[in-house]
């Protein structure tokens, strides 16, 4: 019977070292730092994906180039998650599973959302993305997660301000995409029209790319719009909107988030662009005297030399990715190359200095950075240009 067990201790000795050796290794012993995303490469959103995807990968690169973490490289895994919630879930469970990194980006608010129990509780992995979703930066639920910018929610109280500031009392519009993304910071800028005695005189939902959309502008008109902020959506269909505004006869200003703060919308509308703003946290292409622009000139032109431009996706991606570098220096130094070492460097960047992508130097408060300016279209120039010092919502 001792024999027995004994030899059950044994098997369970046996078993138990086997799995030890087949769990991965530690990132730091491995010598090697993987970061894995999944990125919006085709589907809908694919003409800003890949310069997303681009500006992330140029960031780790670089790093890579000036020495890594600490001697250690930075692998970067990426695969398409089309912008389809499914397929972008299953390949996060999918790098996961193979590749176990310490970091991940995703491509959405909707794979944010979906995947956020996991990543807390399963996963434990640092996490960024394309969103700026203002439930996905509360650490208090999120703890692994940061929006590498101010939330959506930042991004209309910024503009809510400003409109407050040159109009105050103006009546104000929403429009928004019937998508995580164009819902999200809507409950919030319903608040903070109220704090700011700014008239929301009406909300209109339209599908990302609609083409009618009649209807919705007539409301525009009716209910006589000052103010009209765009959300949810990259481009199509805002031109569309604006130019039935106008035939309408609509005199309103428009103004969009981050990704709707592009050249691209810019060109669309022509010489209407001089009636669009839009606010944005990153440096453009265009400002050339900007050291960090003066940098990924020069890099683009190395390694991208059909590459003429990189519209604000590219700097969204390059941002984040210069965030994973900071953190994963801090957490190499600390000892702690994981998620829980990565949250507290995360927590611990104060007044760091973008080298000028950001407005100012950027801290993290609450797991985002909340500073962005106000900027208006030039249609001459094809540019934005800003109407607005460097703003911060708390």
């Amino acid at each position: 019977m001792k024999n027995w067990s004994r030899c059950i201790i044994f098997i369970c000795f046996i078993g138990l070292l086997s799995l030890l050796i087949a769990m991965p290794m530690p990132v730091a012993a491995q010598g090697e730092i993987k970061v894995g995303a999944v990125q919006p490469i085709t589907g809908r959103f694919a003409f800003a994906g890949v310069h997303i995807n681009d500006g992330l990968a140029d960031a780790l690169a670089m790093a890579n180039e000036e020495g890594g973490i600490g001697g250690k490289k930075i692998k970067y895994i990426m695969e398409d998650g089309t912008y389809n919630t499914d397929v972008a879930v299953a390949a996060f469970k999918r790098i996961m599973t193979r590749d176990n990194p310490i970091i991940m980006y995703g491509e959405s608010t909707g794979l944010g959302k979906a995947m956020a129990p996991e990543i807390k509780d399963r996963y434990k992995v640092f996490y960024s993305s394309t969103s700026f979703s203002g439930e996905l930066a509360d650490p208090a639920v999120n703890p692994y997660v940061f929006v590498p910018g101010p939330t959506y929610g930042d991004m209309f109280g910024i503009l809510l301000k400003y409109i407050a500031k040159e109009k105050p009392g103006a009546k104000v519009a929403f429009f928004y995409s019937d998508t995580e993304f164009g819902k999200d910071p809507v409950p919030y800028g319903r608040e903070m029209c109220k704090k700011l005695g700014l008239d929301l005189v009406t909300e209109e939902v339209a599908k990302v790319g609609a083409v009618d959309i009649a209807s919705q502008v007539l409301n525009l008109k009716r209910k006589n719009a000052e103010y009209i902020i765009f959300q949810g959506f990259v481009l199509s269909p805002v031109p569309e909107i604006i130019k039935q505004a106008k035939d309408y006869g609509l005199k309103a200003k428009f103004m969009g988030t981050h990704w709707g703060t592009d050249k691209i919308v810019l060109e669309k509308l022509g010489p209407l662009a001089n009636d669009y703003m839009g606010v944005m946290p990153y440096a453009f292409w265009w400002e050339t005297d900007n050291p960090i622009i003066k940098k990924l000139r020069k890099w683009n032109e190395k390694h991208y030399p059909d590459m003429k431009y990189r519209p604000t996706s590219y700097m969204q991606g390059f941002f984040t990715g210069q965030v994973f570098v900071e953190c994963l220096k801090r957490a190499d130094k600390a000892g702690q190359l994981n998620g829980d070492g990565l949250v507290k460097a995360l927590q611990s960047l104060k007044d760091v200095d973008s080298g000028g992508m950001m407005c100012r130097p950027y801290s993290v408060v609450n797991n985002k950075i909340p500073y962005g300016r106000v900027f208006k279209g030039n249609a001459e120039k094809g540019i934005f240009e800003p109407v607005s010092e460097c703003m911060e919502i708390r």
